[in-house]
């Protein structure tokens, strides 16, 4: 093996000051002289791997999309998903706009292991209303960018049909624009990788896309929609701390659960505090559901959640409107 300082040979590198001495065939000098190295582009994983084994060091590198295979049919035994992101011009999926759909298709196993991409799709849409200095500056979209462009829809649905499940890191807000751009996204399971993943148990500070990429050790050109699909992916196929599994295997699992959604109709309006407290959220009736404070829990959590309304909030015996949410209505707006 070539020793460390042959590495550092082709490119200006400036290796920063440090208060501790460092054991290795490269002196460095006292803080504020530093030192200029050329290091050979073929050695940069070598000169990567170095420094992180130095401890002092930690490296992101640059994500490279993974290859797609020829093929758009699952493995034996395996299944199909897509990850989807979207640009839009806004949040409201009853008013805003699609500007932006990215998709990658990947094989899967039961267990969560994630096997080859066999599909990327990614279009762009001139929107009926103008893209906002604020939006291009979110997502990198200018109107120069979309003018004139279209998304072929029968392509997504195309895309779409072989997939067991959809996966978007913010499924709450992705899955009704896509529902809107295509019926057939309103016929699929869905995953939320923001939601149904605890992230903070595995030691995560936050569930922020771009901070999960780098705490797996890379970086990439963030707020595009295929580029973040690829991202998510890479994500989702990372081995979580502590022999965890991949994040895929626990989203499989969260996803694979079915929650009820109980309705507080007609609870008293000085209890919303607690209910809000308590993790209820508020619908305000204008999609078709009813207008009330609601949560989802757990099936086995119903008894308790039942003996909390009636006790706590009505002080009577009740029958709250209860609902069972899968995959398959999760994330919906009316659902």
């Amino acid at each position: 093996m070539r020793g460390q300082a042959d590495l550092f040979q082709g490119l200006d590198v400036i290796a920063p000051s440090v208060q501790k001495p460092v054991t290795s065939d490269i002196q460095l000098k006292p803080q504020g002289q530093r030192r200029a190295f050329r290091l050979d582009p073929a050695n940069f994983e070598m000169a990567a791997d170095s420094l992180e084994a130095s401890g002092q060091y930690r490296i992101l590198r640059r994500l490279l999309p993974r290859p797609v295979t020829a093929s758009r049919i699952a493995l034996p035994g395996g299944k199909l998903a897509v990850i989807v992101d979207t640009e839009t011009t806004g949040l409201d999926h009853t008013r805003d706009e699609v500007i932006e759909i990215g998709m990658v298709a990947f094989s899967y196993d039961e267990d969560g292991r994630i096997g080859e991409v066999v599909g990327t799709f990614n279009a762009l849409r001139e929107p009926s209303v103008p893209i906002t200095p604020e939006i291009t500056r979110l997502t990198g979209i200018t109107p120069d960018m979309v003018r004139g462009q279209s998304i072929d829809l029968d392509a997504v649905e195309a895309f779409i049909q072989p997939a067991h499940l959809v996966i978007a890191h913010n499924a709450r807000f992705d899955r009704p624009f896509c529902e809107r751009l295509i019926h057939g996204f309103s016929l699929k399971a869905w995953a939320c990788s923001h939601a149904e993943v605890s992230w903070s148990n595995f030691g995560f500070e936050g569930s922020k896309l771009g901070y999960l990429l780098s705490q797996c050790g890379w970086f990439h050109q963030g707020h595009r929609a295929v580029e973040d699909c690829h991202a998510l992916l890479e994500v989702l196929a990372a081995s979580l701390p502590g022999d965890a599994g991949s994040a895929m295997s626990h989203l499989l699992i969260s996803a694979r659960k079915a929650l009820l959604r109980i309705w507080a109709e007609g609870s008293p309006f000085e209890m919303k505090d607690e209910l809000k407290k308590r993790g209820y959220r508020w619908n305000d009736g204008t999609n078709g559901r009813p207008k009330s404070w609601f949560i989802e829990i757990a099936e086995d959590a119903y008894e308790m959640e039942l003996t909390f309304l009636r006790r706590e909030i009505y002080r009577r015996d009740v029958e709250p409107f209860t609902q069972k949410i899968t995959a398959f209505e999760r994330f919906r707006s009316t659902s």
